[in-house]
């Protein structure tokens, strides 16, 4: 009876023993199972945070085609329509924004948007303190000058050339510019690539006289108060859309490349890479399947998609 007894408290014990497992068993599954779910929870907060996520976008405004305020206030153009799209593709909700020129990379460094998509030229003084993601578009400059004008008769219009893989021929075609460029008064816009190829090219030969806005500059060709715009020619092509500027033209040999930039992109800040990288994806995908070509020609009706 003694081994006997012994067994039955044995197995007593250990029913006992086995309880208390389960008992522990079950204890760490609830706690797993709460684990998981509070990683479950943060997960999936974590993926709505970036869904709910809205980035500000910065343009001017008032540059068209490129960017303008239509009917209502409401902002339009090529980089309005190329921001929408490519926000879709990295699947982050926009908001853009209307920023004056002059102060829209300080703005961007203080915070104030994400991103600055305004026909903006990817140059080596601008990479100096923001970075950029693009090119997204590529765009020459030229003259806009009244159809009257002798300047209408300028040398190398209808004519592209490069100011990095063709320089000897590119300086050679604004050199023989100059000659009707001699004594005129020629708009830029201030805070562009364009005072500064003035200044590189045309120093001494004609007088620069910058504006806060292209819109500034049209409006002082058109009253005669200067000769002629050196702009982005797909910002002349849109001004030589509106009926008052029937009797102007685009002339001259269209230049890009070295002080021109690198393309048209969009301004970052520096730590932003993660924001770069994705807006670069999606911007090589809208180049490839013929989406910012197929903007191009409904804003501008030229292609100057960034060429692959």
């Amino acid at each position: 009876m003694e081994h006997s007894s012994n067994k039955l408290i044995s197995v007593i014990e250990f029913k006992i023993f086995i309880a208390g497992q389960k008992t522990k068993v079950t204890e760490m599954t609830i706690m797993r199972s709460f684990a998981l779910a509070a990683i479950a929870t943060t997960l999936a907060g974590g993926v709505t945070a970036a869904q709910d996520r809205v980035i500000k976008i910065a343009t001017e405004g008032a540059y068209a085609p490129w960017n303008f305020t239509g009917a209502g206030g409401k902002l339009e153009g090529f980089d309005i329509d190329l921001a929408n799209e490519l926000c879709r593709r990295i699947k982050i909700k926009c908001e853009i924004v209307a920023q004056d020129w002059d102060g829209i990379i300080p703005a961007l460094q203080a915070k104030k948007y994400d991103a600055i998509m305004a026909g903006m030229s990817i140059t080596d003084d601008r990479k100096q303190v923001i970075d950029f993601a693009g090119p997204y578009a590529d765009s020459p400059n030229g003259y806009l000058v009244a159809k009257d004008s002798p300047l209408a008769k300028m040398p190398g219009t209808g004519q592209t050339y490069n100011l990095v893989s063709q320089r000897a021929e590119a300086e050679k075609a604004i050199e023989a510019t100059k000659p009707l460029l001699k004594g005129k008064t020629i708009g830029v816009q201030v805070s562009t690539t364009h005072p500064v190829f003035a200044e590189k090219y045309l120093r001494g030969t004609a007088d620069i006289r910058e504006y806060k806005t292209t819109e500034a500059h049209d409006l002082d060709l058109l009253a005669g108060r200067i000769d002629a715009v050196l702009a982005d020619a797909t910002a002349i092509i849109g001004t030589l859309g509106k009926p008052e500027f029937k009797d102007y033209a685009l002339v001259g040999p269209a230049v890009t490349g070295g002080i021109q930039g690198d393309g048209v992109g969009i301004g970052l800040r520096k730590e932003d890479a993660e924001l770069k990288q994705k807006l670069n994806e999606a911007i090589n995908a809208a180049t490839q399947d013929g989406t910012i070509q197929k903007l191009s020609m409904k804003w501008f009706k030229i292609d100057i998609a960034p060429k692959t």
